[in-house]
C-alpha cells in the first residue's frame, strides 16, 4: 500500500522544512551548543510543520549516526521509528484531543521520571493539539515543566495558543514559544514541483497555481489535494483535472460575471448563477473566487501587480480595466466582506449571492467631489472669480466667511456632538455687545436687523443653549456653567423670568450675574424685565451639607468636562477638593 504524499515526503531534516527556517535554525543551533530547552511551544496554522519540527527535533536528539551539523541521518532505526510515528522508548507522541484530562497529565508526569534508554539519548514528549488540555491537566504539568528531570524535553503543538493563555497562563513562561508562518503560494508551488518531479509526474503551471491557492497556506493540504487530483486518473496534472477534482469554477465563469457587472445586466445574474448551481458549484468557493477576481481587477486598475494570476486571466483583466473605476470596485469588496460572515451560516446561499451580484450590477458610479461642488456652484475658487467681474450687487457674496465658525450651529453639532458647543460660542461674542449698546440708544434710531420674538417658557427652553453660549462667549464661564446646569422654570406676563438652579451651590452664581443674564435674554427675545432664581427640588433637599456641596460640584464638573466624566466612570474616582 502506497503512502500518501504528505507522509511520504515529510521532511527528515531541519533544512528540508519549508519556510520555517527561523525555527529550524534556532533548534539546530540549540542542539549544537547544548542549549536545548526543556519545553517548547510550536504555534501556527494547520499543515505548517509543527509536528514535523517536533519529530525532527526528537530525531536529532536521539539519532544513532549524528552528523557534525547535528542534522539527523534519517535512516537509522531510531530516526525511522520517530519519523514514521511508530513506538519508541524515548519518544512519546500524544494526541491531547483524546488524552486531555488530569489523569492523563498525571500519567505523563510519572512516565517522565524514568531516564532515557541511553546515556546520549533524550526523552521527548510531543503533545499535539495542546490547547485541548483542561485547566486541571495543565496544573498537573506545571511543576514538572518548571523543574523537569534531566534529558527530558516537552514539545507542545497547537493551532490556538490563546486557549492555552486563557486556561493556563503560567505555562507560557515555562516554555520557549515559536510561531510558525503560513506557507505562501510560491513556496507551495516549489515544493509541489519537487515532489511531482520525484514522482515523475508532469504538471501545468496553472494547475500548480490552483493547488497552491486552494491549500490556503498549508503544505499538508497542498499535498493531500495533489493526491486527490492524481486519484482522478493517470497522466499529467492539468488545470482542467484540478478543477474537476476540487470542484473549482473555471476562470472564464468569473470573467462572465465580471462582464455582467460592467454592462449592468442585472437581469442576467439569475440565469448565470442558476447555471452554475446546476453544475453543483460550491457557493462558498464561488464567493471567494469573486472576491479574488475583484481584488485582482482593483489592483490592475490602480496600476499594481497581483501575483499568482495566470497569464490568461491577467490579460483579460487588463482589457477590462477601463470599464471599472477603483471606487466602484472598492465598494463591491466592502459589500462582499460585510456579507461573508452571514453567508457561511445561511441556508439561502444562492439567494444571497444573486442579491449581491444584482447590487454590484446596479451600483451607482462614484463621482468626483469637485465636480459635485462645481455643479452646485459652491466651489470657492470659481465663486470668487465670478463675483470679481460683476457689479456692486455681486460683490457682497465674496466677503462671505466659510470658516467653521460661520457654519450653522446645527451642522457643527451634528459633526462634533461632544465638543462643538464651546467652539460655536466664539462667533457670537459680538452679539451680546451689540445688544448692550442698543439698550442706551432709542429703539427707532437702531432697529434690530431681525425682529425678536416675544418671550415665553417654550421659546426660552428651546433657545436655552443659545443663552448659555452667549454668556460663555462674553467671558463669564462660571455663570455659563451654572446656567448649563439650570433650567427655565417660568415666565410671567410682566416679563419676570424664573430660573431653577441645579443646586444650592450654583444659585448664588446666577443671582450675582442676573444683570448679564437679562442682557443676554434681551438679545434673543422681547419682553424680559427681571431675572429671579430658585433652586430645583429645594423642598426635598433639606439641610445643606458638605456632602451635598461636594456631590453638586462633582456633577457640574462631570457635565462640563466629558473627559473627566469618562475618567471618573472608568477609574471610580472621588472628588476630594
Amino acid at each position: 500500500m502506497s503512502l500518501a504524499l504528505a507522509r511520504k515526503y515529510r521532511p527528515k531534516r531541519f533544512a528540508d522544512v519549508a519556510v520555517q527556517s527561523h525555527v529550524a535554525t534556532t533548534l539546530r543551533n540549540a542542539i549544537v551548543t547544548d542549549h536545548v530547552a526543556h519545553a517548547y511551544l510550536f504555534c501556527g496554522p494547520r499543515g505548517t510543520g509543527k509536528t514535523t519540527l517536533a519529530r525532527v527535533l526528537a530525531m536529532a536528539l536521539n539519532c544513532e549516526n549524528r552528523r557534525e551539523d547535528r542534522e539527523p541521518c534519517g535512516i537509522c532505526a531510531s530516526c525511522t521509528r520517530i519519523w514514521a510515528g511508530s513506538a519508541s522508548l524515548d519518544v512519546v507522541e500524544i494526541d491531547a484531543a483524546s488524552n486531555r484530562g488530569v489523569d492523563d497529565a498525571r500519567d505523563l508526569r510519572e512516565r517522565a521520571m524514568y531516564a532515557p534508554s541511553g546515556d546520549d539519548h533524550h526523552k521527548v514528549y510531543i503533545i499535539d493539539e495542546a490547547h485541548m488540555l483542561t485547566r486541571e491537566a495543565w496544573n498537573a504539568l506545571l511543576k514538572i515543566l518548571e523543574e523537569p528531570p534531566p534529558r527530558v524535553v516537552f514539545v507542545f503543538a497547537t493551532t490556538d495558543p490563546q486557549k492555552i493563555a486563557q486556561a493556563a497562563a503560567p505555562v507560557l513562561s515555562r516554555v520557549q514559544r515559536f510561531d510558525l508562518k503560513r506557507i505562501g503560494p510560491a513556496d507551495v508551488r516549489d515544493r509541489l514541483t519537487t515532489v511531482l518531479k520525484a514522482e515523475k509526474i508532469k504538471a501545468e503551471p496553472d494547475a500548480l497555481a490552483m493547488l497552491a491557492r486552494a491549500a490556503d497556506g498549508s503544505m499538508r493540504d497542498a499535498l493531500s489535494l495533489t493526491d486527490q487530483v492524481l486519484s482522478l486518473g493517470a497522466g499529467n496534472i492539468t488545470a482542467q483535472r484540478v478543477r474537476d477534482a476540487l470542484g473549482l469554477v473555471h476562470e472564464d465563469e468569473y470573467l462572465a460575471l465580471l462582464d455582467l457587472i460592467a454592462d449592468r445586466r442585472a437581469g442576467d445574474v439569475f440565469a448565470a448563477v442558476g447555471r452554475l448551481a446546476d453544475f453543483g458549484v460550491d457557493f462558498g468557493l464561488l464567493l471567494s473566487g469573486i472576491a479574488d477576481i475583484l481584488r485582482a481587477q482593483l489592483a490592475i486598475v490602480l496600476g499594481g501587480t497581483v501575483p499568482d494570476l495566470s497569464e490568461h486571466i491577467r490579460a483579460e483583466l487588463d482589457k477590462r480595466k477601463s470599464r471599472f473605476v477603483s471606487g466602484d470596485l472598492l465598494r463591491m469588496l466592502t459589500l462582499l466582506t460585510d456579507l461573508e460572515p452571514h453567508f457561511r451560516r445561511s441556508g439561502q446561499q444562492q439567494l444571497l449571492l444573486e442579491t449581491l451580484l444584482v447590487r454590484f450590477a446596479l451600483l451607482d458610479r462614484t463621482v468626483n467631489l469637485e465636480d459635485v461642488l462645481k455643479g452646485m456652484g459652491a466651489a470657492p475658487a470659481s465663486g470668487s472669480s465670478g463675483s470679481s467681474g460683476g457689479g456692486g450687487a455681486r460683490r457682497e457674496p465674496v466677503s462671505y466667511d466659510k470658516s467653521p465658525a460661520r457654519l450653522p450651529r446645527a451642522t457643527l453639532l451634528a459633526d462634533h456632538p461632544r465638543v462643538a458647543e464651546p467652539r460655536v460660542a466664539e462667533p457670537r461674542v459680538a452679539e451680546p455687545r451689540v445688544a448692550e449698546s442698543s439698550v442706551a440708544v432709542p429703539a427707532d434710531s437702531a432697529p434690530p436687523a431681525k425682529p425678536r420674538q416675544p418671550i415665553d417658557i417654550n421659546r426660552l427652553a428651546e433657545h436655552w443653549d443659545d443663552l448659555v453660549e452667549i454668556i460663555r462667549a462674553s467671558g463669564r464661564n462660571v455663570l455659563a456653567s451654572a446656567l448649563a446646569d439650570a433650567t427655565p422654570q417660568a415666565v410671567t406676563a410682566s416679563g419676570v423670568v424664573t430660573i431653577a438652579a441645579g443646586s444650592e451651590t450654583l444659585a448664588p452664581a446666577i443671582e450675582n450675574g442676573a444683570e448679564h443674564v437679562l442682557t443676554a435674554l434681551r438679545t434673543l427675545f422681547d419682553g424680559p424685565q427681571r431675572v429671579a432664581v430658585s433652586v430645583a427640588g429645594q423642598a426635598k433637599r433639606g439641610r445643606l451639607t458638605s456632602e451635598n456641596v461636594l456631590a453638586d460640584r462633582t456633577a457640574m464638573l462631570r457635565k462640563n468636562a466629558p473627559l473627566l466624566d469618562a475618567a471618573i466612570e472608568a477609574l471610580d474616582l472621588r472628588l476630594v477638593d
